[in-house]
């Protein structure tokens, strides 16, 4: 069993629904170099927003420990 990160799954989950262009949910979990990939991409085109969207949605998203994002 993966550890449990202490961000809150709900917030991960907004931030990616309303700013995901904008990395802004990556920034939040601690993933910086992919939040400033996204922020000068869009969000990956639009497509790694809808990806993460899922990723978080069902509970595989991690923080830059790898701890996943359990807690809503």
């Amino acid at each position: 069993m993966s550890a449990v990160s202490d961000r809150s799954r709900l917030v991960a989950f907004l931030l990616c629904w309303f700013l995901g262009y904008l990395g802004i949910h990556r920034f939040y979990v601690g993933k910086t170099g992919t939040g400033i990939l996204y922020l000068l991409t869009g969000g990956i085109f639009g497509i790694g927003i809808l990806i993460d969207w899922f990723v978080i949605l069902f509970g595989g998203f991690t923080d830059e420990n790898g701890r996943t994002l359990k807690n809503w």
